[in-house]
């Protein structure tokens, strides 16, 4: 089931070499030291997801990302967590960690930002390609 879907857009800066991390921001800029940031002008932040969306991650259910821009898709599995705080207003972090702020959407992620498919990360270098994040559960 499809819990949430997020529109966000590339940016010429936009490298995924974090090796811990991937980020999605409602910001519309970026630089070169947001090696974690995949995508900009996000539709939504963690404060944003509905009310479901928020209850599940809370109970920390299994869940699949799906990144889809030009037909390139790419995925990974992490989890919610009962801690999660879903407060940012501006953006929201994958973490293959377990630490948590008010940014992280979910921990214990089976990718960082420098394991995504480079066909999808050369995509997102163009500010016109539009990215689709569903998070399934």
């Amino acid at each position: 089931m499809i819990l949430e879907e997020i529109i966000a857009y590339g940016h010429p800066l936009v490298l995924a070499k974090h090796k811990s991390t991937i980020e999605i921001t409602k910001e519309v800029f970026l630089t070169k030291k947001g090696d974690c940031i995949i995508a900009v002008n996000a539709s939504k932040s963690c404060f944003d997801l509905n009310e479901k969306t928020k209850r599940i991650l809370k109970e920390g259910k299994k869940i699949k990302f799906v990144f889809e821009a030009n037909g390139i898709k790419d995925e990974l599995i992490a989890f919610g967590d009962k801690n999660l705080l879903l407060e940012s207003t501006v953006s929201f972090v994958i973490r293959k960690s377990d630490f948590i702020d008010e940014r992280t959407i979910a921990v214990k992620a089976n990718k960082a930002a420098f394991e995504l498919k480079r066909e999808l990360i050369k995509e997102l270098k163009n500010p016109n390609t539009k990215l689709i994040i569903r998070l399934i559960v």
